[in-house]
C-alpha cells in the first residue's frame, strides 16, 4: 500500500458487530467482488472510510462503495473490508507463500486477500467461500483468473496449519501492525505496546453522547431498555453499549438525542471547560463531534473552523440534528488571517490531524497507509498549528492541545517543546494525569490503571482500552 494523503478522520465508521451473520445470508460472490473493489482502492491509498461512504445518498443507509445495495449485502461488504484489514498483515503473509509468481491484476489479489480471511474466520464454510470467490473472479480479468482463485484457496486449505504456524513466526503477520509501528510502540510504551498491539486488532467500542439539552443519561438508558439495547453510564454524557447496532435502531438518534461518539473523546469538552458566554474556536472541527459537545454543554459564540468544504459540511448536518448553531468558516489553521477577525477567544480547541494511532481498530486501513516519515511530517504540521493558533488565543484563556494518537513525538514531546519556547504559556494539569512523566523513551510506566490513563502531572494519554480509543490532551494557559 501506498501512503494516504488525506487527514485522518476520527468519526466512527459504521458500527460493527463481531458476532454479526449478516455476511452468512448476503449474495456471497456479490459481496466478495465489491469487497475486492474497495480494498484495490484502500490499497492504491484512499481512506476506507472515503471509498464506503463514496456517492452514498443523503440517508446514507443504503450505499457502499459508490453503490446502492440491500442491508445484507451493504452489512456483509463491511464486515469482510473491515476484517481483510485488520488481518491484512497475515493476509499478505499467507498470499505471498500460497503465489509462485505475483498477481498483476490488483482487483484479483484483492479478492484473493478478501477470500483468504473469510476462509481463515469461517472454516465451516469453507467450500461455499472457494465456490463464491470462484464466481466473482469471472467477472474480473475477463474471468480467465478463475483457475488461479481456485487453485490458491484450495492450496491455503491444504496447508492450512502449517502455514499459520508459520505466520506466528514474523512479527508483521502475527502482530498485524507494520513492523516500524510496532518498534515505535516498543520505544514509547516498552510495558504496554503487547496491550495497544492487541486493542488496534480488536472491534471498537460503541459509545453515545447523550444531548443534555434535549434528554437525560437516565432518560436514554430507559429508551435503550425498552428497545432492547443493553447500556451502561460510562460518566458525564456517555452511554456504552453492550454491543453495536445500527444508529437507525438508536432511538432518539434521528431527534438528535444522542450521537455517537467514543468516551475518550468526550473528554475534550470537559477539559476546555468553556463558559457561558464564551468566545471559543475549535480550530479543525470536522466532522463536529466536539463542536457539539461543546455548544450541549454551555450557550457558548463559536467559531467551527475546518479545511475541507465536504467535511464542513458534516458539521452543519450534525449541528442542524441536534439543534445547535455555531459560526461556520472554511479555513487552514495554519493561516488564521484568512479566516479571524482579530477578537481573541477565550477556548481554543486545538484536535490537529494526526497518524490516528489511537483509533486504529476503528480505521483499520490506517496502519498499512501509513508510513513511518509519516509522522515528523504530522508533527511539523501541528507545530505550525500551535503555533498559528496561539496569538488568536485571550490572555487569560485556554487551549486545549488533541490528538487521537499514541505516538510520543506527536504528543507529549511536541507540546513540551511548545510550552518550553512560549514565555507566556503555561501548563495546566488535566485531570487524570499525574501518575508519571510522559513522553521519554527511557521512562517505564507503571501498569495500567482501570481507565487506562498515562500521562505526565500535565498532559493526559488514553491508551485503547474497551471503554475507549486512544487520546491525547495536554491543557495549555497564556499568560496575561
Amino acid at each position: 500500500m501506498r501512503p494516504c494523503t488525506a487527514r485522518c478522520d476520527p468519526a466512527p465508521p459504521p458500527p460493527l458487530n463481531p458476532d454479526d451473520n449478516r455476511s452468512r445470508s448476503a449474495p456471497l460472490a456479490a459481496a466478495l467482488r465489491m469487497s475486492a473493489e474497495i480494498l484495490t482502492q484502500v490499497r492504491a491509498g484512499r481512506s476506507l472510510n472515503d471509498v464506503l461512504d463514496a456517492g452514498r445518498s443523503p440517508g446514507g443507509q443504503r450505499s457502499v462503495g459508490g453503490r446502492t445495495v440491500d442491508p445484507a449485502t451493504r452489512g456483509a461488504v463491511q464486515d469482510l473490508c473491515y476484517g481483510t484489514l485488520r488481518a491484512f498483515g497475515r493476509g499478505d503473509f499467507l498470499l505471498a507463500r500460497l503465489l509462485a509468481r505475483p498477481v498483476t491484476e490488483p482487483l484479483v489479489h484483492s479478492l484473493l486477500l478478501v477470500a483468504l480471511w473469510r476462509l481463515e474466520t469461517r472454516p465451516d464454510q469453507a467450500h461455499t467461500t472457494v465456490d463464491q470467490a470462484v464466481i466473482a473472479a469471472g467477472g474480473l480479468a475477463g474471468g480467465r483468473l478463475r483457475g488461479l482463485v481456485n487453485g490458491v484457496l484450495r492450496n491455503f486449505l491444504r496447508r492450512r496449519e502449517a502455514l499459520l504456524r508459520d505466520a506466528q513466526d514474523d512479527l508483521q503477520a502475527r502482530l498485524q501492525h507494520p513492523q516500524w509501528w510496532v518498534r515505535r510502540l516498543q520505544r514509547d510504551w516498552p510495558q504496554l505496546w503487547e496491550a495497544i498491539v492487541e486493542a488496534g486488532n480488536g472491534h471498537p467500542p460503541m459509545t453515545l453522547r447523550v444531548n443534555r439539552r434535549r434528554a437525560g443519561v437516565q432518560d436514554m438508558l430507559a429508551r435503550l431498555d425498552a428497545a432492547g439495547i443493553a447500556a451502561r453510564h460510562l460518566g458525564g454524557d456517555a452511554l456504552l453499549l453492550g454491543r453495536p447496532v445500527a444508529v437507525e435502531r438508536v432511538p432518539g438518534f434521528t431527534e438528535g438525542l444522542v450521537s455517537v461518539q467514543d468516551w475518550g473523546a468526550q473528554r475534550a469538552a470537559a477539559l476546555l471547560d468553556a463558559a457561558p458566554g464564551q468566545r471559543v474556536l475549535d480550530a479543525c472541527a470536522a466532522p463536529g463531534g466536539k463542536t457539539a459537545h461543546l455548544l450541549e454543554r454551555a450557550e457558548l459564540d463559536l467559531t467551527a473552523v475546518d479545511v475541507d468544504a465536504r467535511r464542513l459540511a458534516r458539521v452543519a448536518a450534525n449541528l442542524e440534528r441536534l439543534g445547535l448553531r455555531a459560526r461556520l468558516a472554511r479555513g487552514d489553521a495554519r493561516a488564521p488571517a484568512l479566516w479571524w477577525d482579530g477578537r481573541p477567544f477565550d477556548r481554543v480547541l486545538a484536535d490537529v490531524p494526526c497518524s490516528a494511532s489511537g483509533v486504529v481498530r476503528r480505521h483499520p486501513d490506517i496502519k498499512w497507509l501509513r508510513r513511518e516519515a509519516d509522522i515528523a511530517g504530522f508533527a511539523a504540521s501541528q507545530r505550525e498549528m500551535l503555533e498559528a493558533l496561539w496569538p488568536t488565543l485571550a490572555p487569560g484563556g485556554k487551549l486545549l492541545y488533541a490528538t487521537c494518537s499514541v505516538f510520543a513525538e506527536e504528543n507529549e514531546r511536541l507540546v513540551a517543546d511548545f510550552a518550553a519556547r512560549h514565555d507566556d504559556c503555561r501548563r495546566l494539569a488535566v485531570e487524570g494525569a499525574a501518575e508519571r512523566p510522559a513522553g521519554g523513551t527511557d521512562e517505564v510506566p507503571p501498569p495500567a490503571t482501570e481507565e487506562g490513563l498515562h500521562g505526565g502531572t500535565e498532559g493526559l494519554q488514553l491508551l485503547p482500552r474497551p471503554e475507549h480509543d486512544g487520546f491525547y490532551y495536554a491543557l495549555l494557559a497564556r499568560r496575561a
